[in-house]
């Protein structure tokens, strides 16, 4: 009892050059508030003024994965628990303002009274490694497809007789034409159109190369770190990637399959009021994860007899082609959660 009484728990708004933290007590009062320099030495500074106040044991921090993953990683070195925590809501800053303490405050104050249960992700293994390949690679594709559409733009809307010798329906053609081209006139219109198309053809190369290689990254890490994963049917090496980085490097986060589901924004939430009993969609939840649901979803439906005879039989019962992907996506997160939580704990074991 004398231990408890002695407790306080730290809560931390983090931000890219401070973080703020405040201590409460177990009844919920403020003890104090300290600002700290987001360093290493700032870092432990923060540690020792929390515990000169009390017993620290458990922590609750926004932003573990950005602002406050250093600080996450040295607490959890301390044997301090930590748990992510949201930023308050919009009633809540309405009522009590936004400020840095406040927020702090806060953040000590959903530990406290159990609001926030989220386990923080480690970030030392391969679902950390994915991601990072993962965020390359899709700037990579994004900056690639504005090259092309730029391109084509261009195209469009320059003299025929250019429009005719270079716009290709296939990008790969239409790509080479525009980087191999020499001289396309001695106006001053057609030598900057000359340079631009050479330009945006040599960027859209360079940036397939680079997508290439990081294709070839994934397809290696997905091998050897996610190999349950990989066997299922229409799981690839993006969608595997995006699956393992939702879920983290600690599969201890991932209490059941619903939980999993949740995360990826495929569970339905109730929507029911007085005599009406229905459930929405969940719009929430991780979106890269729920867009690589439904990839696979797509390619069973075209390509797996299985899946073919569930969306046969439901289309008989009158469901729609959208509510069946919708019910596709919730039982695919069903069969892959074991093999993720496999995965998750072999790469715990071997780190």
């Amino acid at each position: 009892m004398r231990a408890n009484q002695d407790e306080v728990i730290l809560g931390v708004d983090t931000h890219l050059d401070k973080h703020v933290g405040a201590v409460i007590s177990v009844a919920g009062k403020l003890l104090a508030t300290q600002a700290v320099d987001t360093t290493s030495a700032g870092y432990r500074q923060l540690l020792a003024w929390a515990q000169s106040l009390g017993d620290v044991r458990r922590a609750g921090i926004e932003g573990t994965a950005t602002y406050g993953s250093g600080l996450t990683k040295v607490l959890r070195d301390n044997n301090i628990e930590v748990f992510e925590v949201n930023r308050p809501d919009r009633a809540t800053r309405r009522s009590r303002g936004k400020a840095d303490p406040t927020d702090a405050e806060s953040a000590a104050c959903a530990v406290l009274s159990g609001r926030a249960t989220a386990i923080p992700k480690d970030q030392s293994g391969a679902a950390y490694a994915m991601r990072a390949v993962s965020v390359a690679r899709r700037s990579a594709v994004k900056a690639r497809t504005q090259a092309i559409n730029q391109l084509r733009g261009l195209l469009v809307s320059a003299p025929q007789e250019i429009r005719e010798r270079l716009l290709r329906t296939k990008t790969e053609e239409c790509v080479d034409g525009c980087a191999r081209i020499r001289s396309l006139g001695k106006t001053v219109l057609l030598k900057s159109l000359n340079a631009t198309l050479r330009v945006l053809a040599k960027r859209w190369l360079a940036l397939d190369a680079e997508i290439k290689v990081l294709d070839g990254q994934l397809e290696h890490l997905t091998n050897d770190h996610a190999p349950k994963l990989r066997a299922e049917f229409g799981v690839g090496a993006q969608t595997a990637a995006v699956l393992i980085c939702v879920a983290g490097d600690n599969p201890e986060r991932l209490k059941s399959e619903a939980a999993l589901a949740a995360l990826c924004g495929v569970s339905p939430l109730q929507a029911s009021s007085g005599k009406t009993t229905r459930h929405r969609l969940n719009r929430g939840g991780d979106r890269a994860a729920n867009n690589a649901l439904w990839t696979i979803a797509m390619v069973r439906m075209r390509s797996e007899p299985r899946t073919q005879a569930y969306v046969a039989r439901r289309s008989a019962q009158g469901m729609s082609r959208k509510e069946i992907q919708r019910c596709l996506k919730r039982y695919i997160v069903r069969e892959l959660y074991p093999l993720i939580l496999a995965d998750l704990g072999h790469l715990a074991t071997a780190s």
